[in-house]
């Protein structure tokens, strides 16, 4: 559980009130003015308490603007930490990735990304916990942290996926520990029971082939050029969290992403913005604006989205937004074979390139 103390009044900040407190009452009791009943001295009178007033709120308002601006540096530092900035290229692999919060002026959510270049290849997680601010970053932290040492150690991505689910249950009876220290073990083993986390495995080997597996997450679209295609797999297994993983647990083969292709992974908070009539964001018309101009860059493909999307809600959007852009920065010399784009069941011991 990350908690962020507001720290106690210090001598120095209670001087100006103690000050201002000092004038009225010297001022009632010590003025000769403040005693006669005329309209003049009441007058003052009512002028020099609204002064004092108005002081004591434009302290008490410096004072929690000051709190305010030290608690968002703090939740900056634990989202640095936390959900830390992604390398420019992992592996011949571009990456760009950005994340916009629902609290308005607040810099942390519940959506979770992740790219990490390993012997296995690229591997990469986009998840969406549920809620969002402070309270989902636990949880955010607890994933990653078993992701970011799980993705070395494990050879199979369904693996991966499992020391994943492990991470979410053993976090949730702490967590539930931790707030209801009366309960007893029975009451530990099922805690939380609403919670869930919607998460997107995927890997990205050298020749470029795709394995993806799907908890409940909107599957990512696929740009070659200026077309922009929808990577779906079938359907997808049900969020982490309220049912426990099927016994069988294998990745799906995705085709290959070829050189100059991008994957645009994304939270289901930018499919489900709304304008202020209702209507949802439509993001592959917007990634297709986004592509319209070639060549283009992970990080311009971002930056036009997010504006897009900032337009299309005010500035106002209703939920988390996370984004992550792959582009294949390799050349076509490096791909064993092309293959075309597609969804199967993996084969063994090596999937096969669809037709």
């Amino acid at each position: 559980m990350i908690r962020i103390k507001a720290r106690a009044p210090t001598g120095r900040a209670l001087v100006l009130p103690t000050v201002w407190g000092a004038v009225a009452v010297g001022y009632k009791y010590g003025c000769p003015l403040a005693q006669q009943d005329g309209l003049g001295a009441r007058v003052v009178t009512s002028a020099v308490f609204f002064a004092v007033g108005t002081g004591l709120i434009f302290h008490v308002r410096h004072a929690l603007l000051r709190e305010l601006r030290l608690a968002r540096r703090a939740a900056r530092a634990a989202q640095n930490v936390v959900l830390r900035p992604l390398p420019p290229r992992l592996d011949g692999i571009d990456v760009a990735a950005a994340q916009l919060s629902a609290d308005r002026g607040a810099s942390v959510g519940g959506d979770l990304y992740e790219a990490i270049a390993t012997e296995h290849g690229v591997r990469v997680v986009m998840g969406d916990v549920r809620g969002h601010g402070l309270a989902a970053l636990g949880t955010v932290a607890a994933l990653l942290g078993s992701f970011r040492e799980a993705v070395h150690d494990e050879p199979e991505l369904g693996r991966v996926l499992r020391r994943l689910d492990r991470a979410l249950a053993r976090h949730l009876r702490e967590r539930a520990r931790a707030e209801h220290p009366a309960h007893g073990a029975a009451d530990l083993d099922n805690p939380v029971a609403e919670e869930f986390v919607t998460v997107l495995l995927l890997e990205i080997g050298r020749d470029g082939e795709l394995r993806v597996l799907n908890c409940g997450h909107p599957w990512p679209y696929v740009v070659t050029g200026t077309r922009v295609e929808q990577l779906a797999c079938g359907d997808p297994l049900p969020p982490l969290g309220p049912f426990p993983l099927p016994a069988e647990l294998e990745a799906l083969a995705g085709g290959r992403l070829r050189p100059g292709e991008s994957l645009v992974l994304f939270t289901d908070g930018a499919e489900d913005a709304r304008d202020p009539h209702g209507r949802f964001f439509p993001l592959p018309a917007a990634l297709r604006d986004a592509v319209r101009d070639q060549p283009v860059s992970p990080q311009t493909v971002l930056r036009a989205l997010f504006r897009a999307l900032l337009h299309h809600t005010a500035g106002r959007p209703a939920d988390d937004v996370a984004l992550l852009v792959l582009r294949n920065g390799r050349t076509r010399g490096e791909l064993s074979c092309p293959g075309a784009r597609g969804c199967q069941a993996p084969t063994h011991p090596q999937p096969a390139p669809h037709a």
